[in-house]
């Protein structure tokens, strides 16, 4: 098995090209390639000239969710499948030179709701996704956590707080202790094995047009806001938004996990997928509000098991992928709103007829 490449130090957006260049014909299976960040790699990693499949239950969202991230016209092989199934991954990963586990029952609500579902899809799934990548080496895993494993942080720190990746780790939802499952027993499993390295990314508060919400969810709060609003109902402030996010454009992520594939130094390494630089709820909803001229906000409850928050430390990410974030909050907002002004159909039918069903009542 050949040795991953080395890479030499760059800046900008062309090193980034340059540097994913060195996947060009690498076989790489991206689980949850059918999401939000997982269409997002698959579509840039087969720009860098890699053949990537996608595997993919697509059934994660109502109306034309999946379509809309457009995995299926990104040019990159889909298989619809689940995790779950060790003969699908087993096929996959027996001819693949590299992974990336997104795949997840990816929603802090609906977890929190299903606790069984969340076991099977992130537990379960993920111990499938290992066995089999034990079974079938491949040059390099990287799974996909987040940074809810970090639950409130220090409960000794007033206001917003920095996580960095060596501090203890205190899971507050079911969501959040799956993804912690998940990077132990990727360090016992493949850690120890000598065959497939891994790498673990922890994503912050990932957002980014083509972006909507699911059913029953307070996760995503750029879409929420934006939609809510797009509507002409007041924007929810859980907790009165004071809960403090490190929102992190997908594109961003989309680089940073890429980079995790060749860069060298992450080999059994985790890193934080962050700005750096923390962002409340209410000010999200303040860049949100100039684009609905009367524009309204209320105050509602904090729902079970939405953390505090706090935003990342990304001196290792930095260190380890040489990279750091580029789309700033005011940017990234704007582009989503632009994008769903221009866009009406992308408001999904199901929320635009409950709030129709309330105005009505």
């Amino acid at each position: 098995m050949p040795a991953l490449p080395r890479s030499t130090r760059t800046d900008g957006d062309e090193s980034v090209r340059s540097r994913l260049g060195k996947l060009r014909d690498a076989r790489i299976v991206v689980t949850g390639g059918g999401g939000l960040v997982g269409s997002r790699l698959v579509a840039l990693l087969h720009g860098a000239g890699a053949r990537v499949t996608a595997l993919d239950r697509m059934d994660a969202y109502p109306d034309s969710g999946h379509e809309t991230f457009g995995t299926a016209r990104s040019g990159a092989r889909l298989v619809v499948g689940d995790v779950r199934d060790a003969d699908t991954v087993g096929a996959l990963l027996k001819d693949a030179d590299f992974v990336v586990h997104a795949a997840a029952y990816a929603d802090v609500a609906a977890c929190t709701r299903r606790p069984d579902i969340a076991f099977r899809a992130n537990v379960e799934g993920t111990q499938v996704v290992l066995e089999q990548a034990a079974r079938h080496p491949v040059r390099r895993l990287v799974l996909v956590s987040s940074a809810s494993v970090y639950g409130n942080g220090d409960p000794d720190i007033e206001g917003p707080q920095v996580f960095h990746e060596d501090m203890p780790l205190s899971p507050v939802s079911v969501y959040a202790n799956g993804k912690l499952w998940a990077e132990h027993q990727t360090r016992l499993m493949l850690g120890a094995a000598g065959g497939t390295e891994y790498a673990v990314v922890r994503y912050f508060s990932v957002y980014g047009d083509p972006q909507i919400p699911k059913p029953g969810s307070h996760s995503w709060m750029v879409p929420w806001l934006s939609l809510q609003a797009r509507l002409g109902r007041p924007m929810r402030l859980n907790g009165g938004g004071n809960q403090v996010r490190d929102l992190v454009h997908v594109d961003d992520v989309a680089e940073a996990t890429a980079l995790a594939l060749i860069e060298e130094q992450m080999a059994e390494r985790t890193v934080n997928v962050g700005t750096g630089r923390p962002t409340s709820v209410r000010e999200v909803a303040d860049l949100i509000a100039p684009y609905f001229p009367g524009a309204r906000r209320i105050v509602t409850p904090r729902p079970e098991g939405d953390p505090l928050g706090g935003y990342a430390d990304t001196a290792r990410s930095r260190e380890l992928l040489r990279w750091q974030a580029r789309i700033g909050v005011k940017e990234g907002v704007d582009r989503y709103v632009r994008w769903l002004l221009a866009t009406p159909q992308a408001t999904p039918r199901w929320l635009a007829d409950e709030y129709g069903e309330a105005e009505r009542a």
